[in-house]
């Protein structure tokens, strides 16, 4: 059963801007944090941003704070990830990721999760 679904994505110049979403069950959307990861080309697995369910807190990577902002539409389910200023290094794969709520502050120091999307590509030429 698919639990997480992604769209958006794609290809953009420095400077640009794009915006993912991340659809989920309500259950999901509840009760984990949600959020995503990125994997560029040879690079390890890591968390980009995350939001808490209820009180709706936000985290960022350092390398991405200021640039790219997590949100939520509680009547939709949905999670979005609005990115700005992008630059070459954000080129890679980014997975929608939620996690079990005990767990959501170890987002930035983990590479698994309970439940991932299916992935989507963003490409940022210079």
């Amino acid at each position: 059963q698919v639990r997480l679904v992604e769209s958006g994505g794609g290809s953009v110049q420095a400077g640009g801007s794009l915006r993912l979403s991340c659809a989920a069950s309500r259950y999901i959307y509840s009760t984990y944090c949600m959020g995503w990861f990125r994997q560029g080309p040879g690079a390890e697995r890591e968390g980009v941003a995350v939001i808490y369910p209820g009180n709706g807190n936000t985290h960022y990577g350092n390398s991405v704070k200021g640039r790219f902002t997590i949100s939520q539409d509680n009547a939709k389910y949905m999670v979005y990830l609005q990115m700005d200023s992008l630059k070459p290094e954000d080129t890679a794969m980014y997975y929608c990721a939620a996690v079990s709520s005990s767990s959501c502050g170890s987002w930035f120091s983990r590479a698994d999760s309970d439940y991932w999307g299916q992935g989507t590509q963003v490409t940022v030429s210079s």
